[in-house]
C-alpha cells in the first residue's frame, strides 16, 4: 500500500514539475515573440523598413494578408512596404495593443493585436493576426494578415 502511495504521489509531482516547466517554456517564448514586435515598433518609428522587415521570415513562402489581397514573399512585402511608406510623414508613429499571444508549440506562435499609426493628419488603426515560427533559433512572422 506504502508503494503504491508513493508512487502516486512521485506521478502528481512529475505532473506537476512537466506543467510548471511547460508554463515557464510559454511564457519564455511569449517574452521572445513580443520583443520581435517590440524590435519591429523601434525599427518602424526610425523610419527603418528594413529593420522593420528583420521580424519576418525571408522566404517566397511568407505569405502576407491586406484587405483582399494576398502576396507571397519577403521580397515583395518588403518593397510594399517601402513603396506605401516613403516617407516619414506616411510611417507615423506605430503602436501595438490589445496583444495576446497564444504558444501553440516550442516552435510556433499566433499573436492578435491591434496596430495604430499615429500620424500629422490622421490615425489609421486595425486588427492583425500574426503567425510566429522558431527558424533557425529566431521567432520570425511566416503569416500577416491585417485589416
Amino acid at each position: 500500500m506504502k508503494t503504491i502511495i508513493l508512487v502516486s504521489v512521485l506521478f502528481v509531482f512529475a505532473i506537476g514539475t512537466a506543467s510548471a516547466q511547460s508554463e515557464k517554456s510559454k511564457l519564455k517564448i511569449s517574452a521572445a515573440v513580443k520583443m520581435v514586435l517590440d524590435e519591429q515598433v523601434a525599427a518602424w518609428n526610425r523610419g527603418d523598413i528594413d529593420a522593420f522587415m528583420e521580424g519576418y521570415w525571408e522566404s517566397e513562402k511568407m505569405i502576407f494578408i491586406s484587405g483582399d489581397n494576398v502576396s507571397r514573399g519577403w521580397n515583395e512585402a518588403r518593397q510594399r512596404y517601402k513603396k506605401g511608406y516613403d516617407s516619414k510623414e506616411k510611417m507615423g508613429t506605430l503602436r501595438f495593443s490589445e496583444l495576446d499571444i497564444e504558444v501553440l508549440s516550442k516552435n510556433s506562435a499566433l499573436v492578435i493585436g491591434r496596430f495604430t499609426l499615429d500620424r500629422k493628419n490622421d490615425k489609421p488603426t486595425g486588427m492583425f493576426s500574426l503567425v510566429f515560427r522558431k527558424i533557425d533559433g529566431n521567432w520570425r512572422i511566416i503569416v500577416d494578415h491585417t485589416s
